[in-house]
């Protein structure tokens, strides 16, 4: 079991009693609330923080996740060792200001994670580029933070534009934090798979930000750290992350729009 972890700020904020019973006792503005997770915000010591409180997911959604071919996610416990990892890798992400589990049983194992708010910031889904060197800011930091995720040994399994957020009080950089990483996965090596499922949900995401194929090209280039026709040199990759993309917008559309078939075209075929 990992042991408590309480950031010095926050040691004034509770007892000496169970540190789990306290944290679930904290009520704030409520953002999701399912069977199993509860996720609000809270101000301590007049600072702002978002808390995500684990209960038993129960022996019936563990057996579904794994006849699905899925690891179940048990608690917090996958976002605190991603958010560890990223750290010592450098990846802009949430910081974990307190820690705790509760529970050997992993249908009923209890945990709960804290973690800085980020603010002011805009979900990249929600923001509009104000002009052509801005947008290309914006997806060069996007394939950077997303190939030094992968290069770190963690995939994200929910990896969207509205999982990057962007701080909104800063003029002269663009400063983008990757969050909401609760059903990551931390492993020496990303498998290609769970390559191609970030990657290829992350193209989705962004079917509406007006692509072009230079701007694909480009995220290639920095998300791989190589020149181009290097980075193209791994085809394969590449047609699997279009297909991904492809496959998640037709899940719900009937066809794919002209413009991102013709933007799509070839991807992974050029060298």
């Amino acid at each position: 079991m990992t042991p408590d972890f309480i950031a010095a700020e926050l040691e004034n904020c509770f007892s000496d009693s169970d540190l789990f019973e306290q944290v679930d006792e904290l009520n704030g503005e409520v953002y999701r609330q399912i069977d199993d997770r509860r996720t609000f915000r809270v101000l301590l010591e007049n600072r702002p923080y978002f808390v995500k409180v684990h209960h038993g997911v129960g022996w019936r959604e563990i057996f579904k996740n794994l006849m699905q071919g899925r690891a179940p996610v048990l608690g917090a416990k996958n976002e605190w060792l991603a958010i560890e990892r990223l750290h010592a890798w450098g990846v802009p992400t949430m910081t974990a200001s307190l820690y705790c589990e509760r529970g050997v049983n992993p249908s009923a194992r209890r945990s709960a994670i804290m973690t800085e708010s980020l603010e002011p910031t805009i979900s990249l889904e929600d923001y509009k580029a104000d002009d052509a060197v801005q947008k290309r800011k914006i997806l060069e930091e996007v394939a950077r933070i997303s190939g030094l995720m992968h290069r770190a040994g963690v995939n994200h399994r929910d990896f969207y534009l509205c999982h990057f957020l962007m701080r909104t009080d800063k003029t002269t950089v663009i400063e983008l934090h990757v969050i909401d990483l609760h059903r990551a996965q931390v492993r020496d090596r990303v498998p290609r798979r769970w390559q191609v499922k970030d990657l290829g949900g992350l193209l989705f995401s962004a079917f509406d930000k007006k692509l072009t194929r230079r701007d694909l090209l480009r995220f290639i280039k920095v998300y791989s750290k190589q020149d181009l026709r290097d980075a193209l040199s791994d085809k394969s990759l590449w047609r699997q992350v279009v297909n991904r993309a492809k496959k998640l917008y037709l899940q719900d559309h009937d066809k794919l729009p002209d413009e991102i078939t013709e933007l799509l075209t070839n991807i992974g075929d050029e060298s």
